[in-house]
This record gives C-alpha cells, structure tokens and sequence, in this order.
C-alpha cells in the first residue's frame, strides 16, 4: 500500500472516531427533552446477584421518579395520604377511651408482626439490601405482614429506601433531616405524586421486585391485608363482646397500632440521622440511636447499617440489642433463613464497608 493511501486510510479511521465519540458526548452532556441519562454514583442495591456496578440506562423523563423537597413540594400537598393520616392519628386518641388488656395484646402481636417481622426484617433487610435468603413463601408471608403497617407495598418502599441510600443526606434524598427535622419525619409522605402503585416508573430501583408478580401485585394492593385485617378484628370483637367491642378492636389493633408503627419508621428516617453516637465515618449524617432502636427492633442503629447496609445484624456490640437480627436468627435455626451476612469490622479501626 502507497504512502498516501495509508494517510488516507488513518485520517478516516480519526474521523469515524472523532464522531463516534461526539455521538457518545452527546447523550451524556446534552440529553433530549424526552430522556435523560442516569449515572447513578453508587450501585443502588447489593445483592449477591447485583454486580458492582450500574448499567448507565436512557430513562424517558416522564418515567424519573423526583425525590426529596425541592422536587416534590412544588407539586403541592397529597390531600389523599393527608387525610388518611390524620384519619389515623383521629382512632388512635379515640383507642384510648376503650382501654383493656385484651385490645392492648391484639396491638402488640400485630404491631411486632407489622414492624418487626413486616418493615424491619422483610422490607427492609430482606428485600431492601438482601441481608439473607429465604424460601419463598415465607418471603411472600412476611411481606403481607409489612402491608399492615400502611407504609405501601414491597416497591415502593424498597425503591425508596434504595434511593435514600444512594443519596443519603445529599440531594434527592427522600427524607433528609438536613431539608428539616420535620420533613424527614413525616412532611416527605406528605407532598409530592403518589407512587405506592406506580410500580413501572419505580422498576428502575427495584428490577429485582418487578420482576416477581406477587411483588408487583401487593404493590398494587397492599391496602388489602390491612383492610381484611379490620374487618377480621371487627367480626371477632364483635362475636365475642358485642359491636362496641368490635369497634375498640379495630381502634386499638389498626388505628393505633398503625399510628405508633409509622412513628417509629419515621424516628429512623428523622432522628436517627440528627442524634446518637458516630461508629463509622460514613458519607451521611447516621447515627446509632438506643432509643429509636428499642421502638423499632434494631433499626435505630442506623450508623451501623449505613457503614454495612447489606449486614442483617445491625446492633454489632453485646448491648446493642437487635430483636430484628434474633427473628432472622430464629428463622435460620428452623431452616427458614440461610446465606445470612453479617459486618465484619476492625472493633480497634472501624471503617465502613468498602472504604
């Protein structure tokens, strides 16, 4: 080959290149009005079956889900999850005008059901970060469970929960004390579109869930283990004590019930990134909260989750006491839970995960 024809051949293959590379620079800096192009900073999930790293998607922007207060108060109050709230809130000062003991025992084997078998060791360290495996159908039990609490089905919650750890205490966080203490709390539910049965355009966080049609349907329904709950309290109070009776079951084991359980998630959300005690330098505000982690189970040693979020023992001291991790526990002694990840740490320089 002459030497021009190979000037040629060079200077055409510079070319290809150069707008090869102007194609690619182009989706990245300069998306179109219809898409845009997620680069996520850290893997939204770790799971065993995750990789390490995040596919770099084009995601039509009617399909971004926009988190966190400067995105979602623009949009005004969702008068619906209002008032279902305040609803709540209105039985469970009702609840105590019909006080007994049997009321108060139905409230507390369907609050440890809710929170701790429900959000604690199913939504949260089974789904969310996949801190252990089970069969099934005992995955598909406790999520049920988690319904009951009234804090939506097994996508909406994860998806938020996975965005929460990706962008802790930064921008685009869900319910970070740093936009407020009250929004963290409980002014995030408030405002904004609701997305409990938007299970599509929150798939992109929870590809794992979308992909299980039992998932995907108790996204859309999971008002209905709560309601079948109320009419089963109703009817038995009602049976065995007359219609007051039935009314007082349901204010004790739905209204108040479900109160108490959204306060104690909240505390996470909120307290446990404002006070408590620092183990771990992580990239957030988290922090071990002994309180908080008597209401919950175990939830509230929070700097301990945020350092390891795939561990499912989130108390990692003797006197950090973790209820949560003893049902997981439990559950592998029946030969109900295997592949169970715990923090390994250096007590003497501790680090979190990956640091």
């Amino acid at each position: 080959m002459s030497p021009g024809i190979q000037l040629r051949v060079r200077v055409g293959i510079l070319a290809t290149c150069v707008r090869k590379y102007q194609r690619m620079a182009t989706v990245v800096t300069s998306p179109s009005r219809d898409t845009t192009v997620a680069v996520p900073s850290k893997p939204l999930h770790d799971t065993p079956e995750a990789s390490s790293l995040v596919d770099v998607n084009a995601v039509p922007a009617r399909d971004q889900v926009r988190m966190g207060r400067a995105a979602t108060v623009k949009s005004g109050v969702t008068w619906l999850t209002l008032s279902v709230i305040i609803f709540f809130h209105m039985g469970a000062l009702a609840a105590f005008f019909f006080f007994s003991w049997s009321r108060l025992a139905v409230m507390a084997i369907l609050y440890v059901l809710a929170i701790n078998v429900g959000i604690g060791m199913c939504y949260h360290r089974l789904l969310t970060h996949r801190g252990y495996q089970t069969p099934k159908w005992i995955e598909y039990l406790m999520t049920m469970c988690a319904t009951l609490s009234l804090e939506g089905g097994p996508i909406f919650w994860v998806s938020t929960h996975r965005v929460h750890h990706q962008l802790s205490d930064h921008e685009g966080d869900p319910h970070t004390p740093r936009e407020g203490g009250w929004w963290a709390h409980a002014g995030w539910i408030l405002y904004g579109e609701s997305l409990h049965a938007q299970t599509q355009a929150l798939s992109r966080y929870s590809p794992d869930l979308s992909k299980d049609r039992f998932h995907v349907w108790m996204s859309k329904y999971h008002w209905l283990p709560i309601t079948v709950s109320g009419l089963l309290l109703m009817a038995g109070g009602w049976i065995w004590g007359g219609l007051l009776n039935g009314i007082a079951m349901v204010l004790w084991g739905v209204a108040l019930r479900v109160t108490l359980g959204l306060h104690a998630t909240w505390l996470v959300n909120s307290a446990t990134h404002l006070w408590g005690s620092r183990r771990f330098e992580t990239r957030d505000d988290s922090r071990n909260n002994w309180w908080v982690a008597l209401l919950t189970g175990g939830e509230g040693w929070h700097n301990n989750h945020h350092a390891h979020p795939v561990s499912a023992r989130h108390g990692l001291k003797w006197y950090e006491l973790d209820p949560n991790f003893w049902g997981i526990w439990l559950l592998s002694k029946l030969g109900l839970a295997k592949k169970i990840r715990v923090a390994q740490y250096d007590p003497q320089n501790p680090r979190p995960a990956g640091s």
